[in-house]
């Protein structure tokens, strides 16, 4: 009895006070335990998506509020960072702030509204329009500095005899950016101290032993076990699926609406499939019930509760088709550059045709520093090889003239654009780019019907100093972006600092820097050898012995050099980027609507892109002169060209202003219109065809005269808005007018609106994606059937048991007698009954080619469509080659996808080996 009075009178009296702040200070949490993602297949059961365990390092708020919270918390960081880097281990980047290609300067990764709502973010302001106009208007480096005040991240100097907290003192951008990038996490998570703040992902064991045995120096830091997301062969189908990440605000705001249980901390679907699938994907969370004290340290774990496995998404892709069509792509880009490349210093395009144009190999030699093949950082670097020293001291001395040059220019020499040489004009609109770029230019004050803009912007007849002063004089010159030591400055002091402003920041500009290469190759300082030689120096190419041996004997030149590099895809289209570097092809099952193969090339590797993003690789996908991270098979639109006469055709027949015997004469030059085009065979002529004639000679003239007839309103007389209307009606027919359905994002089509006759042959502003053309050629194919395409065959939960069985819905029917589609059918089967490279097959193929210019100086884009077998049509296929010069190769290109999906060859003589040499097509037959 003695025992137990003493033991409640130690509980209560002695220590009462301790456990009754305990049991008030214990605060009850709810948090999430992830669910595991769920698998992406392709049709046949290949998997294509799934997940690993892997390690994560994070860090808990456990640092208490008050002066020195701040060090503390940056001590801590400094040495988990430099753990994990030294293990070869990255940090985590989820934030919208870069370093831009060459590290010098920091530069937003969004635009736009996405930009403004990360600003508002940042600057605590729940709305867009709460935003101060300063705050809008902040530079990426600018915002870097505010969040480096307000986290502590720098250090004091003395200025002006003061001593002044300098952000990021001592620091390296790429270290302050991993700095702030955590602390503004940690930040966000602030309102939730237990919740984990994850710093790097997928980390090594010896990372891991690392942190565990530093963890008396790194508080609040722990291992997590985690999932990481794995992608199977990325490239291939980076576009289609997509890839996963740190939720950012503006997503948050939106998931949240559908489902409640989202946080800040959760990895969603940042794009393809597992962006619209993120609902099946993602699982449904588990919770525990946490009490932790007010520091945010966890006291006791209750009420757990099992997290669901999200569901698996089967595509309708054909995993082995999609591989082998992207590899056809890049080996026949490859055929045409090689067919394009001349050893030649410049080419002028004299004719004005795009299908004319060749490729100097200047140009190409310029393409590898351009577009980041050769290594241009590692040029100035301590272990630089003797090649790349020289070419390095040429690079500074030419930097140096043509500073000097432009300085001479700016301050005195003041000579009309149009009078300057060609590299100088390309300097001088490079630093007004600048200048816009940079906020120096204001481009909300410039008047740009100002006589003295014109003047130097249309007519080129002032100097780029007049225009300069010109700007001051106007107030079109932001002053607070330029450092004046006095701020009622004159204009010339202005106008001097600008110029001062303006050569330093030269000095610095990596894009700047790469022009020079032009230049220097032009005038041969810098030879083809020694381009090839640094390929081979940094890695970019390998040679076997005997190439090696040979080209050390200077057994072969540069130009074949690069030629060989060029057919054995050591350099890839994409690498260069130069016309053509870019394709799409889709092919459908013409019976059901399942899209078999999507493919857009060049691909990236969305591995580098999921769990945590590779900083450094993100920015070189975002400076990469190719555009890897754009699906051209969904967001790319360009004109049809003539693959949009089938179009035509079907309104011509069902409006009856022909049928399938009426005939038409091609004069060559159609003269029912003021200025009226011309067919592709002029000065020649097709003569009297009907409307398979028309689609097999693909006859302009035929196809003029049926927009123009459709034109004619009740008064007889010609109104190009009846007839657009009429053509509108049949691309719709064809689901030319709206989105393929496919479940990925894809750019909406546009449907002429002017110029009824020029637009019956697919010009006028008509523009469409290949996954559009896709679907209409489907339709085409089965004889009216438009579906809405669907990426998606079936779902299921994480046990196999099937959610959905999912089918291409059918979205309208084209009711048209057999005997018109008879007729197209048969033109279109014609059409490839014309090209001797399809001679040979087994299986019969209809199709249609069609060529659209954009632009005089650069090539034709290439397009195909078609369907086989032509008597009983199992898929169809939809390919453009952007800038490919002639629809023949678009042509050639889409049989080798034939000769594959029919097994009509070895697979491996259509996927592997070199580049294909492609026939040379007609510049103008499509």
């Amino acid at each position: 009895a003695c025992v137990l009075i003493y033991r409640i009178f130690v509980l209560q009296i002695v220590e009462g006070e301790k456990y009754l702040d305990s049991f008030q200070l214990m605060i009850q949490k709810e948090k999430a335990i992830e669910a595991t993602r769920g698998c992406i297949y392709d049709r046949n059961g290949n998997i294509l998506a799934y997940n690993e365990l892997a390690n994560s390092v994070t860090i808990e708020d456990v640092y208490k509020s008050g002066r020195g919270r701040n060090a503390e918390i940056n001590a801590t960081l400094e040495r988990l960072i430099r753990i994990i880097e030294d293990n070869g281990d990255e940090i985590e980047h989820n934030f919208h702030i870069t370093l831009n290609d060459n590290g010098t300067d920091y530069v937003f990764d969004v635009e736009g509204n996405q930009l403004l709502r990360f600003l508002a973010d940042v600057y605590g302001r729940s709305r867009v329009s709460e935003l101060k106009y300063d705050e809008k208007n902040k530079t990426a480096r600018a915002v870097i500095d505010d969040l480096c005040v307000n986290f502590g991240i720098g250090g004091s100097q003395e200025v002006d005899g003061e001593q002044t907290f300098v952000p990021g003192l001592h620091m390296t951008k790429e270290h302050i950016l991993e700095m702030v990038t955590i602390r503004y996490n940690m930040n966000a998570n602030s309102y939730q101290k237990y919740i984990d703040t994850t710093v790097a992902t997928g980390v090594s064991e010896q990372t891991v032993a690392d942190v565990m045995e530093n963890s008396d120096v790194l508080p609040g830091v722990s291992i997590a076990e985690s999932t990481a997301r794995v992608y199977v062969d990325a490239v291939y189908f980076s576009h289609v699926i997509g890839y996963t990440g740190r939720v950012s605000e503006s997503e948050l705001s939106e998931l949240t609406v559908r489902d409640a249980s989202y946080d800040r901390n959760d990895i969603v679907g940042k794009s393809g499939i597992e962006m619209s699938c993120e609902d099946i994907l993602r699982g449904r969370k588990g919770s525990e019930t946490l009490f932790v004290d007010t520091t945010g340290q966890v006291l006791d774990v209750s009420g757990i509760v099992e997290p669901v496995a999200g569901g698996d998404v089967y595509l309708t892709i054909d995993k082995d088709l999609q591989e082998a069509c992207y590899h056809i792509l890049e080996r026949n880009l490859a055929g045409i550059l090689l067919s394009r490349i001349k050893n030649l210093r410049e080419y002028t395009n004299q004719v004005g045709s795009g299908s004319d144009i060749i490729i100097p190999i200047q140009d190409v030699y310029y393409a590898l520093f351009n577009n980041h093949v050769i290594d241009i950082a590692h040029l100035s670097d301590e272990s630089a090889t003797e090649t790349e020293a020289a070419i390095y001291a040429l690079h500074e001395q030419k930097l140096e003239q043509v500073l000097g040059a432009l300085e001479q220019e700016l301050t005195g020499q003041d000579t009309a654009y149009q009078n300057l040489s060609k590299e100088m004009q390309v300097y001088e609109s490079t630093i007004v780019s600048r200048l816009y770029a940079d906020g120096i230019l204001d481009s909300s004050r410039v008047d740009r019907e100002d006589a003295t803009y014109l003047a130097w912007t249309r007519d080129e007849t002032i100097s780029l100093s007049a225009f300069l002063h010109y700007c001051i004089a106007k107030d079109w010159v932001d002053v607070t972006n330029l450092k004046l030591d006095n701020q009622y400055a004159d204009s010339e002091e202005i106008y001097s600092q600008l110029i001062g402003t303006l050569l330093g920041t030269l000095r610095t500009d990596a894009s700047f820097g790469i022009k020079l290469y032009k230049y220097l190759i032009q005038a041969d300082a810098i030879s083809g050898r020694q381009i090839c030689n640094l390929l081979l120096e940094q890695g970019k190419v390998t040679l076997s012995d005997e190439e090696q041996q040979l080209w050390a004997a200077a057994g072969e030149s540069a130009y074949n050099f690069i030629l060989n590099r060029i057919s054995a895809l050591d350099i890839t289209p994409a690498q260069l980027a130069l016309d053509p570097c870019t394709a799409s092809m889709v092919v459908t099952d013409v019976n059901n609507g399942d899209v078999l193969a999507l493919v857009s090339y060049p691909g990236y590797d969305n591995n580098r892109m999921a769990n945590g993003v590779d900083s450094k690789y993100y920015a070189s996908l975002r400076a990469d002169l190719s555009n890897p991270l754009l699906n051209y098979a969904t967001m790319q639109r360009t004109a049809p060209g003539s693959t949009y006469k089938m179009v035509t055709a079907t309104a011509g027949l069902m409006e009856g202003v022909i049928d399938t015997e009426a005939r038409i004469t091609c004069l060559g030059v159609y003269d029912k219109i003021n200025h009226g085009p011309r067919c592709w065979i002029y000065p020649g002529a097709h003569g009297s065809l009907n409307v398979t004639g028309g689609i097999r000679n693909s006859c302009n003239y035929f196809f003029f005269d049926l927009g123009y007839r459709m034109s004619i309103g009740a008064d007889n007389a010609f109104h190009s808005e009846i007839g657009l209307e009429k053509l509108r009606k049949y691309a719709d027919l064809y689901g030319l007018t709206e989105k393929s359905g496919i479940e990925i994002t894809e750019y909406d089509p546009i449907v002429s609106d002017m110029d009824a006759v020029r637009s019956a042959i697919g010009q006028g502003t008509n523009s469409y994606t290949t996954v559009g053309l896709a679907r209409y050629v489907t339709a085409v194919a089965n004889s009216g059937v438009c579906y809405e395409l669907t990426l998606i065959d079936r779902t299921t939960d994480s046990n196999g048991h099937l959610l959905e069985d999912n089918h291409a819905r059918i979205r309208n029917t084209i009711d048209m007698d057999s005997s018109y589609w008879n007729a197209i059918h048969r033109g279109m089967r014609q059409v490839v009954e014309d090209k001797s490279y399809y001679s040979d097959l087994s299986v019969k193929v209809a199709g249609k080619t069609g060529t659209a210019q954009e632009s005089a100086s650069r090539g034709n884009h290439s397009l195909f469509v078609c369907y086989a077998p032509y008597e009983n049509p199992e898929i169809a296929i939809a390919t453009r080659i952007a800038f490919g010069y002639t629809s023949s190769y678009a042509a050639q290109l889409t049989r080798d996808a034939v000769e594959y999906y029919f097994g009509l060859r070895d697979e491996s003589e259509i996927t592997e080996g070199t580049a294909i040499q492609l026939q040379g097509g007609a510049a103008n037959a499509d």
